[in-house]
């Protein structure tokens, strides 16, 4: 049996896109996520193979069952369970600062002011009260 890497082992932009795939598919077989992909996405058959066993071994995808020669991977990792990881780690290029990552999405324009009051307008929802911090009252001595 393969060695399991942690699932927080960072996923190449190959590996990411199998994975997609395969929270598509659910169980599905090397062949099945090779014919699942857009003809500009086609690689040989060996490659989906090799990605799929790096994801294997980073626990993203298990094995679930042997039929004739095709082994049955399924999703061993969520999506939200990944894009948590993902953020994780955007954050530490940023110094663990959400809002050095926001000034910086801000600045390039990925993320423009309309966003942000968006954004802001939905956090109480999200958040089951006014979505700002507010600080507590002082207590006297």
């Amino acid at each position: 049996m393969p060695k399991q890497r942690p699932a927080s082992a960072p996923l190449s932009k190959a590996e990411a896109r199998i994975l997609e795939q395969c929270w598509k598919l659910g169980i599905c077989s090397v062949r099945e996520i090779l014919d699942s992909l857009s003809e500009d996405e086609r690689v040989a058959y060996t490659t989906v193979q090799t990605l799929v066993h790096r994801l294997e071994q980073k626990g993203a995808v298990r094995r679930v069952k042997k039929i004739g020669n095709a082994q049955l991977f399924e999703p061993a990792l969520g999506q939200p369970e990944y894009r948590r990881g993902v953020v994780r780690e955007l954050l530490e290029l940023f110094g663990g600062s959400p809002r050095l990552l926001v000034s910086n999405l801000l600045e390039t324009g990925t993320l423009t002011l309309k966003d942000l009051k968006a954004l802001q307008d939905a956090a109480p929802a999200a958040t089951g009260g006014s979505g700002r911090r507010t600080k507590k009252p002082r207590q006297g001595p």
